[in-house]
Formats: C-alpha cells, structure tokens, sequence
C-alpha cells in the first residue's frame, strides 16, 4: 500500500499530466465544507469553550404499569443528563478490510472524484461527484421556525463538528492482491469516464495489505481470489499481524484515530460454545489456540478493541460474539454492526411500519432478489446465505411486536396452544404471532451490481379482506452502500468525542456504552446493548439519532406537533 494517501486540497497529483483536462462545475452541496460553527444555540443550557461543547438535556419518559382489563397507570419521568462534546475534528484514518471489493474501490473512487472535483461524462450528462445517499451529508434536520413562522432546515452534518469525508485518509486490507486501480475496473461499478479519471489516483495508493483467509469462513467460490492472504493459519500470529498493520497506518499517516470497517464478504455463522466464544477470556484463549470457530471478521474486531480502534461490521454473520462484545466493554472500544441496510431491507422497514400503523395486518412478506456482483456470487453458498438471511428476516419483528391488537403475543398463544409453544425449526424460543417472513437470494450474473428485488406485502383488512402490495426495487448496490459506509465511520468518530453524565448521580463525565446502538439506521440486524430491545423501525431508527445530536447542543428533539399552528 502506497503512501500517498492523504487528503490533497485539490491540486493535481504527478500523474495528472495523463488526464484530460477537467471539467469545470461547482462543488456539490453534499460535499461542499461547511463551518464546524455553524450552528451556535443561545441557551443556559448550552455552553461554549475552545475545546468543548457542553450541554443540558432533560430525558423525558414514563414509567408504565399494565393493570387487569387493558387499564394502564403512567407516570411521567425526567432525567437530567449533560453532553459533553470535544469540538476538534481529529485526522482521521478508515480501514477497510474488503479495501478491493466492490464497496471498498467504489468508495475510495468517490472520495477521489470529490477531493479533486472530478467530473465525467455519462451517455446522456456531464455528472458532477457528490455525496448523494449520506444521511448525514445529503439530509437536512428542521431546527425551528424563523421570524416569519417558516420552517428553517439544516443538513444533519451541521449539528456537530463531523469528518469531512474528503479528509479521511483510505486503507485497509484484502484476500486479492489487485491494485486499486484494477480491483474499481473489476468490480464494474462506477462509469467508464470516472474510472479513467480517478484510476491514477487509484494506482498510486497501491494494494491493499494481506489479509486473513480461512477457506471453512466464505464460499468456495472465492478461492481464486485469495491471493493476498497472511501465511499460516496460527490465529495469534494474525492477530497480532492485524494490530501491527492498525498501529503502522496510523503512524505512517500521523493520525489521531483509525476506524476499521468490515466491507469483505458474508461469513457463515459461528457456532456459539460455551468456553469458546461466550466471555472474553475465552475468545482470547481460542484465538491462541486457533479454534475453528474464530471467525476473520471476529479477529479483525478483537484487534481493533485491543488497538483502540473502532469496529463496524458491515455484514450480516455474528462477528460479535458474546465474548467480543464483552471485550469491547472490558476495554471501553466502540463496535457496531450488522449488515448494511440500503435497499429492500431499508423500504421493508418503512412499508411494515406504514401497514402495521395503519391499523393493517400484514399476513406474509415474501422477499425475492437477484444480483451478479461478487457479493451475489458468495451468497450463492448455503452457509453465507444463511447470515444474510437471518439479519434480514428479523427487520419487521418489533414493529409486530408494538401492535398486540393485529398480532397475539406469545403469552396469548402459549394459552390457546395450552402449554409453551414449541421452539422454532433453528431451536430457537418461540415468538408471538408473526407474518410468514420468506427470503430468497439467487446469483445471476448478467446484471452485475444492479440488484433487482421484488417484494409482496398479503395483508388482511376488514371484514376479511386482502390487500396485495407488490414493489418492483432496482438499485445500484454498491452506490447505495458506500454512503452508509461514511456515514457509520464518521458517526463512530463522532461518538469517540462525546461524553455524558447524570446529573446528581455522576460526578465525572464518561463515555457512551460501547455497542453503538445509535448507528441502527444504517444497519439491517441493529447491535444493541445484551438485554435489550432491537429497534428495527426506520423513522424511530432516525429520530434517535436526531434527537440524540440535538440533545448534544442543548435542543429538544423534533417534533411535530406545530402548536403554534393548531391552537392559536
């Protein structure tokens, strides 16, 4: 891997003497720099210094207790915290392991095309480069209404000082030894014009690092690409292999922080087994002892705990085992995963919630997708289907969960059944009345990373009745993934800077949990903190990540009630 990967202010690199000359346009607005001050809030409870902002927040909630008959008694709750937020954006570093897959070359394709305002030429337009499909960078957030009565939005990004993307210095990690430039021209993602344009670019950064292949872990399929590999199959010696790769980045790069971020292909499961990898201490000792059932994503997010490092996972299997996710807490390192959700998954959540809201019963969901990248072809194996199949069918479980009115609960079940349900066909508890959930994956070549998904939605309405919704979903895989990518790392940085306290119960301020639950929007199977509740709905997903930026500079979060409209 080259070193010259650090962020330019746009000036041509040695080899731009080979281009054409560029096409003259305005910096995009998703990409343009925005002040870290531009949004200041005048309050008691928001305080500014050099180095932080430093905010009040009341938590406001209800204690609920469920009497006989449906009758309920509530009691309002407040708790008082502060926010602590450290306002200089530290030079960040991002490591992909799956640097040269289609996600990985396709982001660092975008970031160059956008660091060095590259524009290209399409069969129909000139295209400028841009940050479309970033939450953060192409979303907007309502602050209020000025002195008109209008609302006023803001893009998302302004809430709190963020990582530009165009500053994040790129490297990472992959089992094929394919240059940058070669691996973006293989993956077949971008326009034919970009790819010429940035593959100089692309070039100079070199290969990505070796990194860790074990056969038993991913489709056989992708065997002959595996010739980038670390030697030997002694776990330890990956290990510390990976650590060392992290520290020399960072200091090659002079960086304040390095993420890492799982963009290689879907493992099969690990087998959970009690000694092996349920407590930290565990997956250690299996690590020195080489288990089979240490998965590679597993090893690279032990390495990034032990480094320091944030760890996402953008795949569907369970890298976060029991004892990973115990690590992470033991040495207070941020994780998050699983599974990018950008296309079916994402509009799932949205039209289940919309019918289940509605007061409509959704009887079955049946999920078809077909696609021809590298991704498609790995899914084809049984095992990997079976991880993605599994983060995908639990995306509409709470919002069923939330409406006991269309769905039986388990308790309501269990009595009609007469006894406790049987467990289901993967000897798992048995849930409550759910629709019948079907996803099918199947690899066709032809349409590369166009992914094509058909979706039904059999519901039931009154008197009986059905309704059939049927959707027809087209979408570019990789350009709707690399966004989330972005997204999910400069949110972990983020989240590094901020601290909190309750107030009359902590006297120091400390940092978040270490399961970074807020990142759920971009995520299909959302990690939460051991004990508690996945939240799967979408615009509950976004309104806890709103509310909680808000919260961070002293505003309450949105709210849609427009008293100033209804009563007066």
């Amino acid at each position: 891997m080259a070193p010259n990967t650090t962020p330019s202010s746009g000036a041509a690199s040695p080899t731009a003497s080979v281009l054409d000359a560029p096409l003259a346009s305005a910096v995009h607005p998703t990409a343009a720099r925005r002040p870290d001050d531009a949004i200041t809030v005048q309050s008691a409870n928001t305080t500014y210094t050099d180095e932080f902002i430093t905010a009040k927040f009341e938590n406001r909630g209800a204690d609920v207790v469920v009497l006989e008959e449906g009758r309920y008694t509530i009691k309002p709750t407040v708790k008082p915290f502060e926010f602590r937020t450290q306002r200089k954006v530290p030079k960040t570093g991002l490591m992909l392991v799956g640097w040269g897959g289609n996600n990985g070359t396709t982001l660092t394709a975008t970031i160059l095309a956008n660091r060095h305002n590259i524009s290209w030429h399409t069969k129909s337009t000139v295209q400028h480069p841009n940050y479309i499909g970033s939450l953060l960078r192409a979303s907007t957030i309502r602050l209020g209404l000025d002195a008109t009565g209008k609302d006023v939005y803001a893009p998302l990004s302004d809430l709190l000082p963020m990582v530009h993307p165009n500053d994040l210095v790129l490297g990472g990690w992959d089992i094929s030894g394919a240059s940058l430039d070669e691996a973006m021209k293989r993956a077949a993602v971008l326009e034919w014009d970009l790819q010429r344009q940035v593959a100089p670019f692309m070039k100079e950064m070199g290969a990505p690092l070796p990194s860790v292949y074990y056969p038993d872990y991913i489709a056989a399929n992708q065997a002959e690409r595996a010739d980038n590999v670390l030697p030997g199959a002694d776990k330890a010696v990956h290990l510390e292999k990976i650590r060392g790769d992290i520290r020399e980045f960072k200091a090659a790069h002079g960086l304040d922080k390095v993420i890492v971020f799982w963009t290689a292909n879907t493992e099969r499961y690990s087998d959970i087994i009690p000694g092996v990898n349920d407590t930290a201490d565990a997956i250690l000792a299996s690590i020195k002892t080489s288990h089979e059932e240490v998965a590679p994503s597993t090893l690279f997010a032990v390495a990034s705990i032990l480094e320091g490092s944030p760890f996402i996972n953008g795949a569907p299997q369970n890298t976060f085992v029991p004892g990973v996710i115990e690590l992470a807490e033991r040495h207070g390192s941020f994780i998050g995963g699983d599974d990018l959700k950008s296309g079916q998954t994402k509009l799932k959540s949205v039209l289940a919630e919309f019918l289940v809201n509605a007061g409509i019963k959704p009887l079955s969901i049946a999920s078809y997708n077909h696609l021809g990248n590298n991704d498609g072809w790995n899914l084809s194996s049984d095992r990997q289907f079976r991880s993605k199949e599994i983060s995908k069918s639990s995306v509409v479980d709470d919002m069923v969960a939330a409406n006991h009115l269309l769905y039986k609960t388990k308790a309501e079940l269990e009595v009609a059944n007469g006894g406790p349900l049987p467990k289901t066909k993967d000897g798992k508890e048995a849930k409550g009345e759910h629709p019948d959930h079907i996803v099918v994956i199947k690899y066709v070549p032809a349409v590369g990373d166009s992914k094509r998904a058909i979706d039904e939605y059999y519901s039931e309405i009154m008197g009986g009745g059905r309704s059939t919704i049927n959707i027809f979903n087209e979408c570019e895989d990789s350009l709707l993934a690399t966004p989330l990518i972005l997204d999910l790392s400069i949110l972990a940085e983020l989240l590094t800077r901020i601290n909190y306290k309750e107030a009359g119960k902590d006297a120091d301020f400390k940092p978040l949990y270490p399961v970074l639950s807020l990142l759920s929007y971009m995520l299909k199977a959302p990690l939460v903190k051991p004990g508690t509740d996945v939240v799967n709905s979408l615009s509950r997903q976004r309104n806890a990540l709103e509310t909680f930026l808000k919260a961070c500079i002293g505003l309450e979060g949105s709210s849609d009630l427009l008293l100033e409209t209804r009563i007066w």
